[in-house]
């Protein structure tokens, strides 16, 4: 969320942010929410006129008690009284102003960085670097489904019984790998000075409001039925979370965290043929990292927290790529993302596997996460990255190390984890 003082300063600037995103149908609310902070203001300073003259109007009818002049003292009252009645009046329009602006405010995308590369949908994104060498093998790579079947590791008939489509179970050396590929990840962030926490996995609606759109929420959120709970799509909402109404010391900062949670999506729309078995599902489990930090030091952490992603990758020989999110495809609370994408041998093309995203002060502003130093208070600025995703990570996994003879090799760094195994052999073919 802007700053109210910004945008009425700086109309012309947040509608053509508004332009680069290709939302012209919110212009309009630039000049309309121009137009009721002007009311709302105007409100406040006749609430606070009418305050003022009640406080003396008061007295006044103190000192004519005083002197014995109680009719002069009574007709004082009534206009006391008057003003009163006035007051609620404006308090009730001045809550249904300042309602109608924050509702604008928060539909209102934020500044996007200037190195954001313009354009209108992801088709638009901008590939930045390649690590690793992709390889294509001379021996057909299986669909992910089918490599995880030959080691009897996954059930998705009964998954889709109990649960439904988008659900699974993940079993034996599958589930273990699963298992292993999170707790690596865990181990790999504490070991780059990151705290490790394990959030709640429902938040409430201040929380949801706070960290992302309402688009966002509709399409992804699982409400609670009954309750002001919704269960979370990634642990960023309840780590951001954690700070709501928070003022830290600047001392305190940075503030990176490691997080495990399960995560529950809605996953609205139809999905191509290559978005089925696993790749796009209701539940899954993730390791994500986040930091709160000084508005001066943000952009150097987003490059920070991108490439702990590309190197965990590169530590298990899974070649990746960035890619630059274009204007259009950033949600609004964004100022600067980049994802992070895995080759796939069987695609012969990348696929993403994670997101790292700059919010400057938006969640900070909507939260009220302020830091506090000799000069004053600000907010602070947060940002947010997936270290893996599992099971789409176990996809660019399976497929980077499945062998000519269907087994899967394990590399080095992962193999405590997986009980010393090098080697994971196929159950059938």
């Amino acid at each position: 969320m802007l700053d109210l003082k910004f945008v009425r300063e700086n109309p012309e600037i947040v509608k053509e942010n508004i332009k680069k995103k290709f939302q012209d149908k919110k212009l309009a609310l630039v000049d309309e929410v121009i137009e009721l902070d002007k009311e709302a203001r105007k409100t406040q300073q006749d609430m606070d006129s009418l305050r003022e003259s009640r406080k003396k109007i008061s007295k006044e009818i103190g000192a004519l008690f005083a002197k014995g002049l109680k009719e002069e003292a009574e007709e004082k009252k009534k206009l006391v009284t008057q003003n009163a009645e006035k007051l609620e009046e404006l308090e009730k329009a001045h809550g249904e102003l300042t309602g109608k602006i924050r509702r604008i405010m928060l539909t209102i995308p934020n500044i996007i960085d200037d190195s954001v590369p313009i354009g209108e949908d992801d088709s638009k994104n901008v590939e930045r670097e390649k690590f690793g060498e992709p390889v294509v093998p001379d021996y057909e790579i299986p669909y992910h489904t089918e490599i995880m079947e030959s080691f009897n590791g996954i059930d998705l008939d009964a998954a889709g019984k109990v649960a439904g489509n988008g659900f699974y179970y993940l079993m034996g050396d599958i589930a273990r790998l699963h298992s292993s590929v999170i707790a690596y990840a865990r181990d790999f962030m504490i070991n780059r000075g990151f705290t490790y926490c394990v959030p709640p996995f429902m938040i409430r609606s201040a929380v949801v409001d706070g960290v992302m759109s309402f688009e966002e929420m509709d399409a992804m959120m699982y409400k609670i039925e009954g309750e002001d709970l919704y269960l979370i799509g990634t642990s960023e909402h309840s780590m951001i979370g954690k700070f709501i109404d928070n003022i830290i010391d600047e001392e305190q900062l940075p503030m990176a965290l490691t997080s495990y949670s399960p995560c529950f999506r809605k996953e609205k729309g139809a999905h191509g043929i290559e978005e089925r078995g696993v790749y796009r599902i209701h539940q899954f489990e993730k390791q994500e990292m986040i930091v709160v930090c000084k508005p001066e030091e943000s952009m150097e952490w987003f490059d920070k927290l991108w490439q702990n992603t590309v190197d965990l990758f590169r530590s298990l020989d899974i070649p990746v790529r960035t890619l630059e999110c274009c204007s259009g495809d950033l949600a609004d609370l964004k100022v600067k993302s980049v994802d992070v994408e895995a080759w796939s041998p069987r695609q012969k093309k990348y696929f993403e596997v994670g997101s790292c995203s700059n919010l400057s002060d938006a969640q900070a502003r909507r939260l009220r996460i302020r830091v506090k130093n000799k000069d004053g208070k600000y907010f602070a600025h947060t940002l947010n990255n997936t270290v893996v995703a599992p099971p789409r990570m176990l996809i660019a996994f399976l497929e980077n190390h499945l062998q000519a003879d269907g087994s899967v090799t394990i590399p080095e760094p992962l193999r405590p984890y997986m009980g010393g195994v090098e080697v994971l052999i196929p159950k059938n073919k």
